[in-house]
């Protein structure tokens, strides 16, 4: 494998952003805010990994329209991450069809709690505060340690 990227966004918190650094820093990773990119900065990676908050259930929008406005690909490996209140990896489930469907390969993913306070949540202060913590950071730098081992 030559190249890895991660590309993320990260909103309200910077949660997502946290796991995405922790990440790239144990893969040796470039590493893109959505925001800030295009379609054409993922031509030339061997493995891409993909994150975002998790929203009502879902990615977030601009991640799932930026995947949608790609290019079929052929057989480029993806990796998922996320981060919401509880932490679940079956809010994935629509994001990977999404994927598969553009021809990535998704071999793994991963996903932790983290300070929640979107919608209703804002009233009562949110959930998790003070997540992601130091060990749900260490669970993200052996999770992309292990795609070290196994796709570099």
């Amino acid at each position: 494998m030559k190249t890895l990227l991660i590309a993320y966004i990260s909103v309200h918190h910077k949660n997502t952003e946290q796991v995405a650094k922790v990440m790239a820093e144990e893969l040796g990773a470039d590493l893109v805010s959505i925001g800030q990119t295009r379609p054409e900065t993922l031509t030339g990676y061997d493995l891409i990994g993909f994150g975002s908050g998790i929203f009502y259930g879902k990615f977030h929008r601009t991640l799932l329209q930026f995947v949608e406005g790609l290019h079929t690909v052929t057989g480029t490996r993806t990796f998922i991450f996320s981060t919401s209140g509880d932490g679940k990896v079956e809010h994935h489930v629509a994001f990977k069809e999404l994927l598969v469907s553009r021809g990535f390969s998704v071999v793994a993913d991963f996903s932790c709690k983290a300070w929640d306070s979107w919608g209703p949540l804002k009233l009562v202060g949110g959930i998790n505060k003070g997540r992601p913590n130091a060990d749900d950071l260490e669970e993200a730098r052996v999770f992309a340690r292990g795609l070290k081992e196994k796709y570099t």
